[in-house]
């Protein structure tokens, strides 16, 4: 009964290692964006959603797919919200929406949100909680004030893709997300910029080693999985694999620019874990330090300063 109560709890845990969902997209457009824990900012009233016409990139019937089977930590980890939830047509986002289908045939949904003459075209891959529809402010800000095109995807299972999430599907999810916005941007997916934010910064990272991108940019993440498992409940890190999102090991194999930050009070993925990830990372590296940042808070005008002037050394390199 004591290992199943510290399972249940464990549930609690990973309900929290989200990508904070953004304010209303009504928002100032002068200020870096502003987040919201994900049950805060979670739109539950009831509207009439219309549903855009879609920009298919790929054969958009998928066949019947095959039952998906799960590990326990799995089905702790991935905490997906589902279409119609949230606001899925944002005041002042320019957007596409791009349909394409991973390696096993899995229908994905993305928003591209192009720049004109972008200094970056970036991928994000977000974090375990809610959907990209969350994190319109974001997109909004990265589109507007960095001047660069962004195209952020749905993992399976979340928003309006389909499937159920798996650590393996997620991963190939990311590659198919790689592919697809190098053909929307007329480029090649080595000059990409490859960014994520919790359990989106180690899809970020394991992708960055398999297409070597133009640069990496990861923010909150952790070395492993099981360390952070490690961390909170100890006792029962054992029902992760060491090998499950191991990216202090995949991140040595990157060899490209790295920009990771991290805040000093995140009690979610502690300040150390990201230290631990930063150490075995090739140069060229920069690290930045949110000072008294919970997981979930915003990220800072600092921040998004340093983040632009990343930009412009990328495009003197």
């Amino acid at each position: 009964m004591r290992i199943l109560f510290s399972i249940f709890v464990l549930c609690g845990l990973t309900g929290c290692w989200s990508q904070p969902r953004t304010g209303s997209a009504t928002a100032k457009s002068n200020s870096s964006p502003q987040y919201q824990s994900p049950m805060e900012s979670e739109n539950t009233s009831t509207q009439a959603v219309s549903k855009p016409t879609p920009t298919t990139t790929s054969d958009s019937k998928s066949p019947k797919l095959k039952p998906t089977l799960r590990s326990l930590d799995e089905m702790l980890l991935f905490q997906p919200s589902k279409y119609p939830q949230g606001d899925w047509e944002p005041a002042g986002l320019d957007y596409e929406d791009v349909w394409f289908n991973s390696a096993d045939s899995t229908k994905l949904h993305a928003w591209y949100c192009p720049s004109e003459k972008p200094i970056a075209v970036i991928l994000f891959a977000h974090g375990n909680g809610g959907h990209l529809a969350h994190r319109a402010d974001l997109l909004k800000y990265l589109q507007t004030e960095l001047n660069v095109s962004v195209m952020m995807f749905d993992y399976r299972g979340y928003g309006r893709s389909e499937g159920v999430p798996t650590v393996k599907g997620v991963l190939e999810d990311a590659r198919a997300a790689s592919r697809t916005l190098a053909e929307q941007a007329g480029i090649s997916e080595q000059e990409l910029v490859v960014m994520g934010r919790s359990l989106g910064g180690a899809v970020a990272i394991d992708l960055a080693t398999e297409t070597n991108p133009r640069a990496l940019i990861v923010e909150s993440t952790f070395p492993s999985m099981k360390e952070v498992a490690s961390v909170h409940y100890s006792k029962i890190a054992w029902i992760v694999s060491a090998g499950k999102l191991n990216s202090i090991n995949r991140i040595s194999e990157y060899q490209g620019p790295l920009l990771q930050s991290h805040g000093t009070a995140d009690k979610v993925i502690p300040f150390e874990l990201g230290q631990q990830l930063f150490a075995a990372a090739n140069e060229p590296k920069e690290f930045v330090i949110i000072t008294n940042g919970t997981h979930n808070s915003p990220q800072g005008d600092e921040y998004y300063e340093t983040l632009s002037q990343f930009f412009g050394k990328l495009e003197n390199r």
